[in-house]
C-alpha cells in the first residue's frame, strides 16, 4: 500500500473520494452497509406515514434514526456503569 503526503487536510480528505467507482468499490460500500446494520439495526415503526413534504418525511425518519442512536448510546453508558457483583 502506497503511503502519499498532502500539505493540508482538505487534499488529504479529497483522496479520499472515488469518481470513478467500479464494481469492486460497489461491494465493498454494500459490505459496509451490511456491517453497520448488523451493529444497529434501526427499526422503523410499521404502518404508513403520510406527510405533506419531502423535509417533514425526512425529519420523521432523522428523528426516528437519533433516537434510536439516543437509545443506544444510554444503554451502553448503563452497561458501562454496571457495578460487578
Amino acid at each position: 500500500m502506497p503511503v502519499y503526503k498532502f500539505k493540508s487536510h482538505e487534499d488529504a480528505e479529497a483522496a479520499l473520494w472515488t469518481f470513478s467507482p467500479d464494481a469492486a468499490y460497489y461491494k465493498r460500500v454494500a459490505a459496509l452497509w451490511r456491517f453497520a446494520n448488523r451493529l444497529n439495526p434501526i427499526s422503523y415503526p410499521a404502518g404508513l406515514f403520510k406527510f405533506r413534504s419531502l423535509e417533514e418525511a425526512n425529519r420523521h425518519r432523522e428523528e426516528i434514526e437519533l433516537a434510536q442512536a439516543r437509545a443506544l448510546r444510554a444503554r451502553r453508558r448503563a452497561e458501562e456503569n454496571k457495578q460487578p457483583d
